[in-house]
């Protein structure tokens, strides 16, 4: 073929590949990374077909390292931490460790090298974010307790990650001078050297950096303004390589972390996002080419080994933390959920490893397919959680070893005389929605009881004077604490639409007569919330088109009676499909 191009061919074919199997798997549910990593097998070496040039992939794969650890410290959010660090800091710190000691049991039995064994571990111990906040959007829990959790568990984790990928090159280099430099001199340069690199960048470039982005913003030109931003971002990466001797990640995420301090950030995480997704493509892709698929013949039994370690190694070890502080089954459930699968920092310390000598390829091997199976699976682990909080809560001895010292999942303090109440409101949930509902209530003189499953929002409504329970309404006793057989009015204002037909299910065999008003998020849940008959379902997406619909139609002239008949019908029956004129 003439003008033959190895890198054209890699990113013509390593893209149309992506798109396609990237596309088959989000119509199978499954995250699009999946199929940007059957993209790579599809091109590596140890499939037929076309080979794509695994030195040109790789030094692709550096740039959408960059480029993703550049979008890390981006939205890196120090707030959102703050807000869950008592749970996320030493929750994640305990199961990254519990995660590589089982990691490192592992490697030893197969008789690798405890250096190994170490790497092998952390590249197990931590989740991917990209397919957390895939999955906690699609569940409509990202701004929900437990996917506030997860998210804090996962900076930390994420944190971590990058103090790994530091202290490797050290690990690495100990036994190339022994006798003249111990492991304990290698590591207190490599912080000497990151520790001058942090300074300069927290001392000079969060003034230099954001400064620059801000001149180059103000020649209006958006081809400067994008090329700034990548400028900044490489330019960060390979100056702290080549002056600092640390890793291209780590500087990279400086990066990000410094523009991230300017009011240019949003537009900057904008304007980088394309390339930004299409040098992460092609990272999975050239991580797809390493991987030998022969490793599920060849080691069946090792594989178990990583999947256990991943699904089950881990996720006992959040399960088990975040109860132990208090929170609710289903919050604990979620979590481990959330962390039963590996990902992009997996694949860079795996690769990191292995091009250091601190890992033997089959750990890389058995690294990739653990990722591409959990990834695949993920989505059953979070089915599992309402089944599985329903029989939990439906046993709590079996908690009580993991809860506070009085081993109950709900309770009330002695002073909150909640049997007296009669005729009174049950809210299930107490956050943005919830609390409105309370505020509205309040305000009028009536009382309500509120079922919480966060431990801090119950205390501070006991503070507040407001009778709260804490726990999780499906769980057994719940629902008889907020004396919900003599409640007049049930909301339930919890997001899961599971969650809540289970509760609606409890709630009834209670009290048949109740009145009953619930949240959802989707079409379908509001047609089987229809059905079975409650007062009233909202949705929040509905009733925002609704309020928009009812100020354009008056703007244009339209009388307050048809406004009224229009949006009535609107709510009643144009859920089911395309609006038809209702009549006069």
């Amino acid at each position: 073929m003439p003008h033959q191009s190895d890198l054209i061919a890699l990113i013509a074919i390593g893209f149309v590949l992506a798109l396609g199997f990237g596309f088959l798997a989000a119509r199978l549910r499954m995250p699009p990374l999946v199929g940007y990593l059957v993209a790579g097998i599809a091109i590596g070496p140890f499939t037929p077909g076309f080979v794509a040039d695994a030195g040109l992939a790789g030094q692709l794969a550096e740039i959408g390292v960059i480029l993703l650890m550049f979008g890390v410290g981006l939205h890196f959010s120090i707030g959102t931490l703050l807000k869950v660090r008592n749970i996320a800091l030493p929750g994640a710190i305990v199961q990254i460790a519990v995660a590589t000691i089982i990691g490192l049991g592992l490697a030893r039995l197969w008789n690798w090298s405890t250096t190994s064994g170490i790497v092998f571990g952390l590249a197990l111990s931590v989740a991917s974010t990209v397919v957390l906040l895939r999955a906690l959007e699609q569940r409509n829990e990202l701004d929900t307790e437990q996917g506030r959790i997860a998210v804090g568990w996962l900076v930390v984790e994420d944190l971590a990650m990058v103090v790994a990928l530091v202290f490797l090159p050290a690990l690495a280099h100990t036994g190339d001078s022994a006798g003249q430099s111990s492991l304990f001199v290698s590591l207190g340069v490599t912080s000497l050297k990151v520790a001058i690199f942090v300074a300069l960048m927290m001392v000079g470039g969060r003034r230099i950096v954001p400064w620059l982005l801000l001149q180059v913003a103000r020649t209006g030109s958006r081809e400067l303004f994008t090329l700034a931003v990548l400028g900044i971002a490489l330019g960060i990466a390979y100056g702290s390589a080549m002056l600092f001797d640390v890793s291209f990640a780590l500087g990279a995420f400086f990066a990000g972390v410094m523009l991230a301090e300017s009011d240019l950030s949003h537009q900057a995480a904008e304007n980088s996002l394309p390339l930004q997704d299409a040098f992460a493509v092609m990272f999975f892709v050239s991580v797809g080419m390493l991987f030998d698929p022969a490793v599920i013949l060849r080691q069946p039994l090792e594989l178990l080994g990583v999947l256990f370690v991943i699904l089950v190694g881990k996720s006992l070890a959040a399960f088990a933390i975040v109860l132990a502080f208090g929170y609710a089954v289903r919050t604990a459930l979620t979590i481990s959920a959330s962390l039963a699968q590996i990902g992009e920092f997996s694949f860079i310390l795996a690769g990191l490893g292995v091009g250091l000598g601190l890992l033997p390829p089959e750990g890389r091997d058995l690294i990739l397919a653990g990722a591409l199976l959990s990834i695949t699976l993920n989505p059953f682990a979070f089915a599992t959680i309402a089944p599985i909080a329903r029989w939990l809560n439906e046993r709590p001895k079996l908690l009580a070893f993991f809860t506070r010292k009085d081993g109950k999942l709900s309770s009330l303090p002695p002073d909150q005389q909640v049997s007296r109440l009669r005729n009174h409101a049950v809210i299930v949930g107490y956050g943005r929605v919830g609390s409105v509902v309370g505020y509205g209530l309040q305000a009028q003189g009536l009382e309500y009881v509120v079922i919480e499953m966060s431990r801090r929002v119950v205390d501070q409504l006991r503070e507040d004077k407001i009778t709260a329970v804490y726990g999780d309404a499906t769980a057994h006793g719940v629902m008889e604490l907020a004396q919900i057989e003599h409640a007049r009015l049930l909301v339930i204002a919890s997001p899961d639409g599971f969650h809540a037909r289970r509760i609606l299910e409890l709630a009834r065999a209670k009290n048949p007569k109740i009145a009953v008003v619930v949240r959802t998020h989707s079409s379908s849940e509001l047609k089987y919330l229809i059905r079975q008959g409650v007062d009233r379902a909202v949705m929040g997406e509905l009733e925002l088109a609704l309020e928009m619909t009812d100020y354009a139609l008056r703007s244009l002239g339209v009388s307050e009676e048809r406004c009224k008949i229009l949006t009535q019908w609107l709510r009643n029956e144009g859920v089911a499909g395309s609006p038809k004129d209702p009549g006069a």
